[in-house]
């Protein structure tokens, strides 16, 4: 169920001729996500707040007072709060739970007069590389709705890509934008660690997450991003850097940058008509006066392994306050403490959780964590140190988002290491905390969407954004 999908720009126009309003733009994404429901991308729809609240910005554009995303329609992760409405994280435990204040990112885009029309399903608290783990169902792939469509921000990019929303936001930790966006055929972005605030985001692994735009064009996306970018004194993870004028690099001009293509890129593992679509690309991008030049990330066999370990990691952390104790569910007819914990956990947590949550407690625990996490951060910073070097030399890096292209619910579930070299690709940018995006760049023989993905210096989004742009013109 792939429907057209209508950019900001063709919206703007629309409202400016009177030939719709914003409440006519709402009410039409509302009608296509209930056409669109078996797809399982929402887990709750504000149909009547959405309704009250384009009718508010339909006041404002007539006053000539509305903010710089009016007449944009933005669904969001169930993993960013938002104030009096149920934040699930996907999972059972959280099942009620009702946030008690808006995540800064919400608040920036409802101060832009963005309608946010819903929040949608993902894999549980994060955790999976197809959204087959959401305690509320798996989302279907509107291109094939026999396969996955990419996670953890499934349902996100569900949402852009089957028509319901102008544009979602989405939560990337080790390619959880990027990733959907390849499989759906869709434009995702994940800023730079420290652009957007993480203040409201429900945390799997601290150090990675980073909060990023879905939109079906880079100039929404970067619209998106910035609105929500920039410091924020509620997030001491925030980085003071100025947020510079992301529409000014969509100038679709290329010629004379400088792109790497790491020599581990096109190895072992990558999906032939995968390899085919990079390598058309990178044909495109020649053609348009840019040089693709050779360049190395040695340690990059190492990005699996390391990413696994510190996300678990830092998840075994994050996750210990979900015990029944303070919030969400608690397991009923308990007689102490210990038992209210196991209980509450064992009932609310899905499998996928309480596996990593138990690599994560293993490779912290005394006798293992010189061995495995102390190890892990070192290799990070030698990850890191790879693109720091490389950006000595290039703009920006060429990546295969994914080694594969979507595929079908079931074939990966029961291996787990299969499905974790999914984010092959994605979790070097989380590792190294640079920003990356995806874009499509063809499909396969079975029509299914193709993406490739441009890695850019630390707060180098419009480098990345314009790159990506021209791509979508050539």
């Amino acid at each position: 169920m792939v429907t057209k999908r209508t950019t900001l720009d063709e919206t703007r126009r629309a409202l400016e001729s009177g030939a719709t309003t914003v409440e006519g733009v709402t009410s039409g994404f509302l009608e296509t996500i209930e056409k669109g429901k078996r797809l399982n991308a929402f887990l709750s729809v504000f149909q009547r707040k959405a309704i009250e609240r384009a009718r508010d910005v339909d006041r404002k554009l007539a006053a000539g007072k509305a903010g710089r995303l009016a007449g944009m329609v933005i669904a969001v992760k169930d993993v960013i709060c938002m104030k009096g409405e149920r934040t699930t994280c996907g999972s059972k435990i959280l099942e009620n739970f009702v946030s008690l204040y808006d995540a800064t990112a919400v608040a920036r885009l409802q101060a832009e007069d963005a309608v946010i029309i819903g929040k949608t399903n993902m894999d549980e608290f994060a955790m999976g590389s197809s959204t087959e783990n959401s305690a509320y169902g798996p989302v279907l792939n509107p291109v094939d709705e026999s396969r996955v469509p990419g996670g953890s921000s499934g349902g996100s990019c569900v949402s852009v890509a089957a028509g319901m929303a102008h544009a979602a936001l989405g939560t990337d930790t080790g390619g959880s934008i990027r990733q959907p966006a390849s499989f759906c055929g869709i434009v995702g972005l994940k800023p730079t660690y420290g652009r957007v605030s993480r203040y409201g985001l429900v945390a799997l692994a601290s150090s990675f997450d980073q909060i990023g735009p879905f939109a079906g064009t880079v100039a929404d996306a970067a619209a998106v991003l910035q609105v929500i970018a920039g410091h924020d004194e509620l997030d001491s993870t925030s980085a003071r850097v100025p947020v510079p004028d992301y529409n000014a690099a969509l100038t679709k001009e290329i010629r004379g940058m400088h792109i790497g293509l790491p020599q581990e890129a096109l190895g072992t593992g990558l999906d032939p008509e995968v390899r085919q679509a990079v390598e058309q690309t990178l044909d495109r991008l020649r053609g348009a006066g840019a040089v693709v030049e050779e360049i190395t990330l040695p340690h990059s066999e190492y990005t699996i392994s390391t990413y696994y370990i510190l996300m678990t990691a830092e998840a075994s952390s994050n996750l210990a306050r979900f015990d029944g104790a303070r919030y969400g569910e608690r397991a009923p007819g308990v007689r102490d403490l210990a038992e209210m914990y196991t209980n509450s956990r064992t009932a609310g947590f899905g499998a996928e959780t309480k596996r990593r949550i138990m690599l994560g407690t293993y490779v912290l625990s005394a006798g293992y964590y010189d061995a495995y996490y102390r190890k892990a951060q070192k290799v990070r910073r030698l990850i890191q140190d790879d693109f720091f070097r490389a950006f000595t030399k290039v703009d920006c890096i060429l990546l295969p988002t994914s080694p594969t292209t979507a595929f079908r619910f079931g074939e990966k579930a029961d291996d787990p290491l299969q499905m974790y070299l999914s984010d092959v690709y994605t979790v070097s940018a989380n590792l190294a905390g640079v920003p990356a995006i995806s874009v499509p760049c063809g499909v396969d023989g079975k029509g299914l969407p193709i993406g490739v993905q441009f890695v850019g210096k630390q707060f180098d989004e419009p480098t990345i954004l314009k790159v990506a742009d021209a791509l979508g013109s050539l």
